[in-house]
């Protein structure tokens, strides 16, 4: 690097979300720092999925204390029933509750992502995807209630696990499902000064 040359700017990742890491792996890029954004999650009175998932991505990325030369990354997915939000799920009843729901149905994950580059910018994205599971028994909800994979995730399930095999349709980004749209990202982090191949 030249002396005139102003240094490449640290992506920090504001989660603390090992998925979305990983999937910022796919990209070839490891943030150098991670910091957990603590923000309400709670909707607002008649807020639409949409508005509340791009909403919490830029107030999560808003919320890390950011260093000269640092862009941050933030996240949001949200599980949509028509207009309906389904957060995540704190309990085994919630899981069953929400797979009851989402069985034979089709519904939306919206995944919006946020990214303030070094100069204070703010960009963000959504990305919409529509899921559909396969009409569930109750034995095969209460094998996946049983297996735990469900707690904490928005909508009660995880994609890139054993709910996988319970989905009989999707159209959209996987990727967004799982929590960080990666064509999204790429766009965003690039605008932001980020390196990627």
């Amino acid at each position: 690097m030249s002396p005139n040359e102003a240094p490449a700017p640290a992506l920090v990742l504001a989660s603390s979300s090992p998925r979305r890491r990983e999937l910022l792996a796919r990209l070839g890029f490891d943030p150098q720092r991670i910091a957990s954004p603590d923000i309400d999650e709670t909707p607002r009175k008649a807020e639409v999925p949409r508005a509340y998932a791009l909403r919490l991505a830029e107030e999560k990325a808003l919320a890390v204390l950011r260093a000269p030369g640092e862009v941050v990354l933030a996240g949001d997915t949200t599980v949509a029933l028509g207009r309906r939000i389904l957060a995540k799920a704190e309990s085994p009843d919630e899981v069953r509750a929400m797979l009851e729901k989402l069985s034979g149905r089709r519904h939306r994950c919206i995944s919006a992502v946020a990214v303030i580059d070094a100069a204070g910018t703010l960009r963000s994205r959504v990305s919409e995807t529509v899921v559909a599971f396969k009409p569930l028994c109750a034995e095969e909800i209460a094998a996946y209630v049983a297996s735990g994979e469900g707690l904490g995730k928005a909508g009660g399930y995880a994609i890139q696990g054993r709910a996988e095999a319970l989905i009989r349709f999707i159209s959209g980004s996987h990727s967004g499902v799982m929590g960080l749209p990666l064509f999204e990202t790429r766009a965003l982090l690039r605008a932001s000064g980020i390196a990627l191949g």
